[in-house]
């Protein structure tokens, strides 16, 4: 399934069809000038087990790789994600 994932304040999202309900989140705090903590992600339960936290992460790094800026995972998700694929996210991971 192909989703547009839209810029949000302080994070990205997936709404349904309508453009009203958000049906997939992921959000982040501004710490720093060069960091941001990933604070929260969620997926509509529907949608589990198809990729769409991935996407969003994958959206999320490509933000903060495009300001220059790194992010801190305290999100259960993304601390997952950066411990199980570290060459995937050790250059954008604050804490290494």
């Amino acid at each position: 399934m192909d989703f547009e994932i839209k810029e949000v304040d302080h994070g990205f999202a997936i709404f349904d069809e309508s453009g009203d309900k958000r049906i997939a989140e992921i959000e982040y705090q501004q710490t720093a000038e060069d960091i941001i903590v990933a604070t929260h992600t969620w997926v509509d339960p529907v949608l589990r087990g198809e990729g769409v936290a991935e996407k969003l992460l994958t959206r999320l790094v490509e933000f903060a790789d495009e300001k220059d800026i790194q992010i801190k995972a305290l999100c259960p998700y993304v601390v997952r994600k950066f411990n199980e694929e570290p060459e995937k996210y050790d250059f954008i991971n604050a804490d290494k």
